[in-house]
């Protein structure tokens, strides 16, 4: 999946918390969404000395962020059913080092074939098979 493609797929699936989420989907999103988050600072720390200008863009940066937080939340779920655990695994994040445990999860292929949460995310070649050695 390209850069392009995962972030319009994820947008596409605003609010669809069902489903499976390959890596690929998963960190393209991420990646999109930390390049935004730069771009929102960088415009935030250049209007900050610009009072009307500063309100303006900070309103902007603040519905931006609550616009996207809902599709993040959701492929973030999607990403666990595809290595077929629970959304519920979210809240470990909120653990110290929780997140470290999220970011191992985010990391895992996702289970060959079905599980319980849909058909495989791999389409019709299936998934990318291991280097030698890392099996």
């Amino acid at each position: 999946m390209s850069f392009s493609t995962a972030i319009s797929t994820v947008l596409s699936n605003y609010a669809n918390f069902r489903g499976r989420a390959t890596r690929s989907e998963y960190w393209y999103w991420s990646l999109f969404y930390i390049i935004l988050e730069a771009v929102m600072m960088a415009v935030n720390g250049v209007a900050r000395h610009i009072p009307l200008i500063d309100l303006v863009v900070s309103a902007g940066v603040f519905v931006i962020i609550v616009a996207l937080f809902i599709p993040t939340l959701a492929v973030g779920i999607r990403r666990l059913h595809d290595i077929d655990r629970s959304a519920w695994w979210l809240l470990i994040g909120l653990i110290p080092f929780g997140g470290l445990v999220l970011l191992v999860f985010f990391c895992l292929p996702g289970t060959p074939g079905a599980n319980r949460f849909g058909g495989s995310s791999f389409g019709a070649s299936g998934p990318m098979p291991m280097p030698v050695g890392f099996n």
